[in-house]
């Protein structure tokens, strides 16, 4: 029996019954044609299946290295994943990858080769954006970009010591988060110019926050580590804290989180710098303090940073990924006048450091 519908007199009035019944009609239509249009969508996730053998429960990936933090963050190694999987579930989500670098004075002759080398190993397949902070605008190299793939040149300025150009990157990144990165890209990966890509760099490094081991420190105890000591520092750490020493040279992770880290380590120097005081190793001594209490989701072993000049190649690094260039720092450091270098005489650099320099 049809439903009725009643007027206000109380009376049934059948005719009003044709706009509910055209309206549910509509509505089977769109649920319908949403049936239809399901399968296409599958058929789309359904072509990205592949084959690989499947993953044994009691048969761990590497038994020669930590693959896994207290935190149950995974250490990335050579062996511990696989690109083909990551890179399909990258694509699904339309994931955009911006690189930073910072290319200030004489720093902008390691431009090239880490562009270059960016194009070929760094986030292949996937849409990268290259933001290049630099003083010398006019001095970037053109470097043939593949499909997906551009380059931002924002402008910084050119602080007279070292020390102060590596410092002042957390603020500017912070600045930058904020008005650009965020709607532009998902992720942020932020790498020392002085390097080149030597292998594969893609989406297995991508997590909310991520570090990477010291290729100096990963195998020593906490008591060896360059952790900034005094307690008049607002990047000290006691003797008896300490995970890993992470390298200021390449961490990174979603552009809040990134927001938050760069955030925090520029206001805690603005901090020691009120009370006369600067962090043994800068902006790098900071990170370590940051990650110490905000634990990476994910963090990336030395193949990720490696100085092979000074270092070799063991056999625990199945590759080398991001190597730093040969590169004389005193030469590097000097004023542009041709003075002698501006920062302190001991300071090796991040790479430079890695046997003790």
């Amino acid at each position: 029996m049809a439903e009725q519908v009643w007027t206000l007199a109380g009376k049934p009035n059948c005719r009003l019954l044709r706009p509910s019944i055209l309206l549910l009609m509509a509505l089977v239509l769109v649920l319908l044609g949403t049936a239809v249009r399901e399968p296409d969508r599958l058929q789309v996730v359904t072509q990205s299946r592949m084959a690989y053998p499947q993953p044994k429960v009691l048969t761990p990936s590497r038994t020669d290295v930590l693959v896994l933090t207290p935190w149950l963050a995974p250490i990335v190694w050579e062996g511990t994943f696989n690109s083909d999987i990551l890179n399909v579930q990258f694509q699904l989500q339309n994931t955009t990858v911006g690189l930073t670098v910072f290319a200030i004075k004489k720093y902008v002759v390691f431009l090239k080769l880490f562009l270059e080398t960016a194009e070929k190993h760094f986030m292949a397949g996937h849409r990268v954006i290259y933001y290049v902070f630099t003083d010398r605008p006019d001095a970037v190299p053109r470097v043939a970009l593949g499909p997906g793939r551009r380059l931002q040149v924002l402008r910084a300025r050119p602080y007279a010591r070292w020390q102060d150009v590596s410092m002042r990157r957390m603020q500017m990144l912070s600045e930058a988060a904020e008005q650009r990165f965020l709607r532009e890209v998902d992720y942020l990966v932020c790498a020392d110019v002085d390097m080149q890509f030597h292998d594969h760099v893609g989406v297995e490094i991508l997590s909310p926050l991520f570090g990477t081991l010291h290729p100096a420190f990963y195998g020593r105890p906490r008591e060896a580590f360059t952790y900034e000591r005094r307690p008049q520092s607002q990047a000290h750490i006691p003797w008896d804290e300490g995970d890993f020493y992470y390298m200021g040279a390449f961490f990174g992770g979603s552009v809040p989180e990134v927001q938050r880290l760069t955030k925090a380590c520029h206001q805690a120097m603005l901090a020691d710098r009120a009370n006369g005081i600067e962090a043994v190793w800068h902006d790098e001594s900071h990170l370590n303090k940051y990650l110490l209490y905000h634990k990476p989701t994910k963090v990336l072993s030395p193949e990720y940073m490696w100085d092979q000049q000074l270092l070799g190649w063991p056999s625990v690094l199945r590759k080398l990924r991001f190597v730093a260039v040969p590169k004389n720092h005193q030469e590097i450091r000097k004023s542009e006048s041709g003075g002698q270098p501006t920062g302190s005489p001991e300071g090796a650099g991040r790479a430079g450091r890695a046997a003790g320099n």
